[in-house]
């Protein structure tokens, strides 16, 4: 809008501000900047005077948690409503972590000085380890159920008095709080700042999901859910940004210290759960999968109060499975993959991890027909009530690829997002979202590394480099999308659900190519897979 109003110079008379101000053109650029192994771009900012003024498409707490969570991340880190739509996690907590430096009255470095601890080699292989991983036990489980840490490595920070100031302090070297496996000393004379200000967050979203189980009122649950999600946010982002090289509190030896401290917890937590006759399927860090057949739910809430008051950080019970699948490394079929799973509660909840639905370049036309597979799964109440459902659920598949087939699948339902991970230019490959950028560019749009580029497959194996995707924003009507390439995409979708029991691409067309001579169930009575 500013674009246009300065084109066509009524620039003084474009006024959004609250006062009677217009806007002053600035010559903005945005930002590309890589975080946690992902390339972002950030859109420069235009601030309104006298308003708050929040960009939708350019802000992560509203998206992930309504009005409610800015309004608690706003209020928590001290920090105005717009300053906080816009900021990340991690600049939201430093200004909590400033704001009890004030209080402390520390003064707070304007370049993060303290060094890592020199550390030899074999030092280096003990302590520069993450969280521990039991391996998953690939196929279908029943008697399953679900315990997870709340908050594991903030309340560990909490409990332990980790921070830049605290570990390896030369006041207590001979303290008697050890971080296990490393021997590091932390201080006891002092409690740090970054303990401090994640006790807070702590407490409240503990508070906030006690109110949510106690209150009636679904407006409420609600308002306290987003609350709560909000606060999880920064608890999550707190033991990476105690890492980053720029933060103000942050300490390198405590990072590897609070991985030590959840090794130590995790594997105590796991080994009373075997003392206590359950059987530990799969394990991720603050998660544990457990099995014991018959086991009443009085069993799992004493394991967890045991758990917890042995180890000061609560553990909850998240509840029990009809059944879970854990799904193989498409590479190695009998090597689990730890965050490849889908399950249902028995309060029906669906619990999915690593697969189509959850992909975020999944085209809608994959998610529909992958999800209704589920749900046709999660009516089963055991394992073997999931496999008789298995020619059911490839029936969807059967009426997915006629719709495919018939020309009847919307053009938006085949979008499909990608991400540049850098400038095009710098691309060696004309791999998809390249070659929909490279479009994009030569019509006029600015194109960064970071952003997420739409586009629908026409020719995937054609020779020349651009017929073989359209941009979303350049597709005109009658465009003929590649039938072949999306009904590889939809086989794909149903044998992952189905590679724990040695479903392949090539198994589901056969299955579907039955149907030529005889009734799917013949077919699966004659020729079993799993």
């Amino acid at each position: 809008m500013l674009q246009r109003a300065t084109i066509n110079s009524v620039q003084e008379k474009f006024i959004l501000s609250r006062d009677e101000v217009p806007f002053v053109p600035k010559v903005q650029q945005g930002k590309t900047f890589f975080s946690y192994g992902r390339t972002f771009y950030k859109a420069p900012t235009t601030r309104l005077y006298g308003r708050v003024h929040i960009d939708r498409g350019n802000t992560f707490i509203l998206n992930e948690s309504s009005f409610q969570g800015l309004f608690e991340i706003a209020r928590t880190c001290r920090t105005p409503l717009h300053t906080s739509s816009r900021s990340s996690i991690g600049s939201s907590m430093s200004s909590l972590q400033f704001y009890q430096a004030f209080k402390q009255e520390i003064l707070i470095p304007r370049n993060k000085s303290i060094p890592e601890a020199f550390k030899s080699a074999s030092e280096l292989l003990v302590a520069d380890r993450g969280g521990f991983v039991y391996e998953p036990k690939v196929g279908i489980h029943d008697n399953t159920s679900e315990v997870d840490f709340s908050s594991m490595y903030p309340s560990l920070m909490v409990n332990n008095n980790i921070s830049a100031e605290t570990v390896l302090c030369k006041c207590c070297p001979d303290s008697h709080l050890r971080i296990p496996d490393l021997n590091y000393n932390i201080c006891e004379k002092r409690i740090g700042v970054v303990p401090k200000a994640l006790k807070l967050v702590v407490t409240k979203r503990l508070r906030y999901k006690k109110l949510k189980e106690e209150t009636t009122d679904s407006k409420l649950k609600e308002i306290y859910d987003n609350r709560q999600i909000a606060l999880k946010w920064i608890l999550v982002t707190c033991f990476g940004y105690l890492g980053y090289r720029n933060s103000k509190f942050g300490t390198i030896d405590g990072h590897i210290g609070v991985c030590a401290l959840g090794r130590d917890a995790f594997l105590r937590a796991a080994r009373m759960s075997e003392s206590q006759g359950f059987e530990v399927l799969h394990g991720i860090v603050d998660s544990l999968w457990l099995k014991k057949d018959d086991a009443t739910l009085e069993e799992y809430k004493s394991l967890c109060q045991k758990v917890s008051k042995d180890i000061a950080v609560p553990l909850n019970f998240e509840g029990r499975y009809k059944w879970i699948v854990f799904l193989p490394s498409k590479m190695h079929p009998n090597i689990g993959v730890s965050n490849r799973y889908y399950g249902v509660m028995e309060s029906g909840k669906l619990k999915v991890r690593g697969i189509e639905v959850r992909k975020h370049d999944t085209p809608r036309f994959i998610y529909n027909a992958q999800m209704e597979m589920i749900n046709i799964f999660s009516t089963a109440n055991n394992s073997k009530e999931f496999m008789e459902k298995i020619p059911e659920a490839l029936n969807v598949v059967k009426a997915y690829r006629q719709k495919m087939l018939n020309g009847e699948v919307p053009i938006e339902d085949l979008i499909i997002s990608k991400h540049l991970s850098k400038n095009p230019n710098h691309y060696k490959q004309h791999i998809s979202q390249v070659i929909a950028a490279e479009q994009l560019i030569k019509e006029g749009a600015e194109v960064n590394a970071g952003k997420n580029v739409h586009f629908v497959f026409t020719d995937s194996t054609h020779k020349r480099f651009e017929r073989r995707v359209k941009a979303e924003q350049l597709l005109d009507k009658g465009i003929n999308p590649d039938t072949r390439k999306y009904l590889q995409l939809l086989y794909s979708s149903a044998a992952n659900l189905l590679s724990f029991c040695n479903y392949t691409e090539e198994t589901v067309q056969d299955s579907l190519r039955a149907y030529q001579n005889k009734k799917l169930e013949n077919y699966f009575s004659t020729k079993p897979l799993c």
